[in-house]
């Protein structure tokens, strides 16, 4: 493939760059385990991102009022701790547990790849997560990018086409001279059908426990990585 016309980078980070299934797993098995609970800690992950998901789309549906991801967060965890009311959380070790979302561990392999493409292309951040949260856990994981742009700004979430094209037009680029770099196969199609180009990084256990998605490589695609490391050397020969 000819990568000569793309300047631009452009990354999910939820999932693709930082794991927030699995911190969060660790997070409550550890707290269950400080309790003497039996907790199952990789359904209260799936179960906290579920709900986020369906308030995600009421929002994206005029269902609920416009709110970013660092509310909808709080909002979900609400409602599913009504299912694991045995944890008994106070208000001030929700506060806790929510913060965690600002603190997701990184991939591994991820920084040093980033750090490397960086050399040849400009490196932007789309994310659904909010500002700060995207912030934060690039500042914690020490992961540097040239630009942050979370939908909050937008008025749109992915995989809205309207997501894509801002950013690219923020970028000063055009969409061709874009390549969209996610762990999810929904968000590619969307970027690709916005005229950007694609690149899927295959990540088991992206969308937790017992949830692996369809990992076969997509022909669609322009590139199909199996890691971080594949896609630099894919991305810098």
């Amino acid at each position: 493939m000819d990568l000569s016309s793309i300047k631009a980078l452009i990354w999910d980070i939820g999932g693709t760059v930082f794991d927030y299934d699995g911190t969060i797993y660790r997070e409550v098995g550890g707290l269950a385990k400080e309790r003497c609970l039996e907790v199952d800690a990789a359904r209260f992950a799936n179960d906290w991102r579920t709900r986020i998901v369906e308030l995600l789309n009421d929002v994206r549906s005029g269902e609920l009022p416009w709110m970013n991801f660092g509310e909808l967060h709080g909002r979900s965890l609400d409602d599913i701790l009504v299912k694991y009311s045995s944890l008994h959380l106070n208000a001030a070790e929700k506060d806790d547990l929510n913060a965690l979302w600002h603190r997701l561990d990184v991939r591994p392999d991820a920084p040093k790849a980033i750090e490397n493409l960086r050399t040849r292309y400009t490196m932007s951040v789309l994310t659904i997560l909010s500002f700060a949260i995207a912030v934060d856990c690039s500042k914690f994981n020490g992961v540097v990018w040239d630009a942050i742009i979370s939908c909050e700004f937008l008025g749109h979430y992915k995989p809205d086409a309207e997501v894509y094209l801002k950013t690219v037009g923020w970028l000063g680029i055009e969409p061709e001279q874009a390549m969209m770099v996610a762990a999810h196969k929904f968000d590619l199609w969307a970027a690709k059908e916005a005229g950007l180009h694609t690149a899927l990084i295959l990540i088991p256990g992206e969308s937790g426990t017992g949830n692996d998605p369809d990992l076969s490589p997509e022909e669609g695609f322009d590139i199909n990585a199996s890691d971080y490391v594949d896609l630099a050397r894919q991305l810098l020969t």
